[in-house]
């Protein structure tokens, strides 16, 4: 059976954008038809400056979202990163493959070096070398598919790149993955900055629907949500980012295609009225999933329990023969 990896981290909230982008095709898709395992990458969130109680609270809300998404850990492993350390062993050796070139040509590490440094201030860095990190996520488990969004395509194609060169160096190891992606609502964008993904993590929240966010607040972000010049309700993200970002989260709530439901509006606020009427009903049902499950601690508890095992029951066999092929000695 094809297996599947793929991640959050627990930077903050989840979004809209989370949820459109990824942690809907994994309830609705992936665990019904693969091996899959859904990982709340926490060491992830160390390599920037961070609250320790903040990043366990978000580890665990970050979780009990999931659930209440529909993932099922009956069908699927659910699982937190740090819980088994495979992750871990597996990225220093991946960091003795990579080059110092590699993981400085990543986007995200050279758009991030360049904010800080506008700040005159520095990145950590694990920031630098958390690609490894990530590509160990991957490799650890065999996966052969990683749903990811649009920003992500560069860390897969950096970890089949690892894996060959380990593979050649080293003897066969590690299972060739590819990055898979949604069709619709790959790469949500932040309603008031629309040329800016929908991020976690951002200064201002006004542009950003949180998955908890109550009916009339989501409702208050998307009719303020900005727009373009002109008057036409057309599908354009290059001339029209604003509207095709309403456009294409509408089309993500309820079927069908950006392009062609543009035909049906003639103005900006119908258009929003009606996005927003789409974004409450979709998140009704998980927002009273998620209810229920804080409710019940035990029972997260017990699904992180066994995500654990499980997980770590996967990895360690390939981390182990990763080990004896790169030299190290065996334990005794």
């Amino acid at each position: 059976m094809t297996r599947i990896f793929s991640g959050v981290k627990p930077t903050g909230h989840l979004t809209l954008g989370n949820y459109l982008g990824a942690v809907r095709q994994w309830a609705e898709v992936d665990q019904h038809r693969a091996d899959a395992l859904f990982c709340v990458v926490d060491l992830h969130a160390l390599t920037v400056e961070h609250d320790p109680g903040r990043v366990r609270r978000l580890s665990r809300h970050a979780v009990t979202l999931l659930l209440a998404a529909g993932l099922d850990p009956g069908r699927c492993t659910v699982f937190v990163q740090s819980h088994v350390d495979e992750h871990a062993r597996l990225s220093y050796l991946l960091e003795c493959v990579a080059t110092d070139g590699e993981m400085r040509r990543m986007i995200q590490y050279k758009e991030k070096v360049a904010r800080e440094r506008a700040r005159g201030s520095s990145v950590r860095l694990s920031l630098l070398t958390y690609p490894a990190l990530m590509a160990a996520d991957i490799l650890a488990y065999g996966a052969d598919e990683v749903p990811v969004g649009d920003d992500q395509r560069q860390h897969v194609e950096l970890t089949r790149d690892l894996a060959v060169r380990f593979n050649q160096r080293y003897g066969h190891t590690f299972v060739m993955p590819r990055a898979t992606y949604p069709v619709v609502a790959a790469r949500v964008m932040d309603l008031q900055e629309p040329t800016s993904k929908m991020g976690k993590s951002h200064d201002s929240v006004a542009g950003i629907v949180y998955l908890l966010d109550e009916p009339d607040v989501v409702r208050k972000k998307i009719m303020r949500a900005v727009t373009d010049s002109g008057q036409e309700v057309a599908y354009d993200p290059e001339s029209k980012p604003g509207v095709s970002n309403l456009l294409e989260i509408l089309a993500a709530c309820v079927g069908g295609e950006p392009g062609k439901l543009s035909g049906a509006y003639t103005s900006y606020g119908a258009l929003k009225k009606d996005t927003a009427d789409a974004v409450v009903e979709l998140l009704r049902p998980l927002q009273y999933r998620h209810r229920e499950l804080i409710a019940d601690p035990a029972c997260l508890e017990g699904v992180l329990r066994d995500g654990a095992e499980k997980a770590r029951g996967m990895a360690r066999p390939t981390v182990d023969a990763a080990y004896r092929a790169i030299g190290l000695l065996p334990p005794p």
